[in-house]
């Protein structure tokens, strides 16, 4: 048995104790109740079915973040399996930010199927099962969706078409365990991004949905509704709903001082140990003036800037 293949199960058994709704056509699916008591470090707002909302500035600046000073963070408050490398990207270069929107699909099994098939016709489904995430997509949110990793025919749950409608639903893209198809046609979205483990030019038809919004895996990395989805060139990290205000909040200070660093260093002012090392309160001080005065050229916005100065003794 192999590690996802276990790490699978205990998604689902975990699924079945947190109180799964089993009214809707997918096997597990987290209800407002079960949603807020597994992310109840989040204090901010909610979608209706309880899923976290970090707000939309948070993800613009998010998107400046570096990937390791989030790592940092991170790891500093005890998370420690957050970041996943290994993908093939739709637009190399470009970055993936989001809030998850998370669908589970599993190797098909003709009567689990059926059932789910079924079900779908009472609750008023419409067209195959890869289109029922895509249907409650918000602005904002990346789809993330743990296909178990399945590369082979049969595997790509989305090409060109669905592509389509996440962006006009979400603006925004994808983060898949497993295949899509249609690359160069995806290529031509503008502002679509995929964080794919690779392409097939099949069609979907070895796996069946079990899941919407509930925790799923991308790897080494478990991921719940709401977490904001951060991908770069180096791979993605997944940033939880309650540290997301921390993580950009920080990575604009390091960005900062950074930024003050190297211009102190390239017109000879201070030393690389002066700089490196603890900053003594003259370049504290030093570094409070030059935020001042560069309030209006940096790329931390001016409220958070000013947000900064007033925290600041120096």
């Amino acid at each position: 048995m192999t590690s996802n293949t276990v790490t699978r199960i205990v998604v689902s058994l975990v699924c079945l104790y947190m109180g799964i709704s089993f009214v809707s056509a997918m096997p597990f699916e987290l209800d407002r109740e079960a949603m807020i008591k597994f992310t109840p470090d989040w204090e901010g707002e909610r979608f209706p079915n309880g899923r976290p909302k970090v707000s939309d500035s948070i993800i613009e600046r998010m998107k400046l973040v570096d990937i390791e000073a989030a790592w940092v963070v991170l790891k500093n408050e005890g998370y420690e399996y957050q970041f996943e490398d290994g993908w093939k990207h739709v637009h190399p270069g470009e970055t993936l930010c989001g809030r998850a929107m998370t669908a589970m699909y599993m190797p098909l099994r003709k009567d689990v199927n059926e059932v789910i098939g079924a079900q779908a016709e009472v609750d008023g489904h419409v067209g195959g099962q890869v289109t029922w995430p895509i249907d409650i997509l918000q602005q904002g949110d990346v789809y993330v969706a743990d296909v178990y990793n399945n590369q082979n025919d049969g595997g790509p749950i989305i090409g060109a078409s669905l592509g389509t409608t996440i962006f006009a639903n979400s603006g925004n893209g994808v983060l898949f365990n497993g295949v899509a198809r249609d690359l160069e046609q995806l290529e031509k979205i503008e502002g679509f991004n995929g964080f794919v483990r690779g392409w097939n030019p099949s069609f979907y038809w070895a796996s069946m949905i079990t899941g919407i919004n509930v925790p799923v895996n991308v790897g080494g990395v478990t991921v719940m509704p709401g977490d904001v989805i951060l991908g770069k060139r180096s791979g993605i990290i997944v940033i939880p709903a309650h540290l997301a205000g921390k993580v950009v909040k920080t990575a604009e200070l390091i960005r900062l001082r950074d930024k003050f660093g190297f211009e102190r260093l390239k017109a000879g002012i201070y030393t690389a140990g002066q700089i490196d090392d603890r900053w003594t309160d003259e370049i504290e001080k030093d570094f409070s003036q030059w935020l001042n005065n560069h309030i209006d050229e940096l790329s931390v916005p001016r409220e958070q800037i000013q947000e900064l100065l007033k925290e600041r003794t120096w």
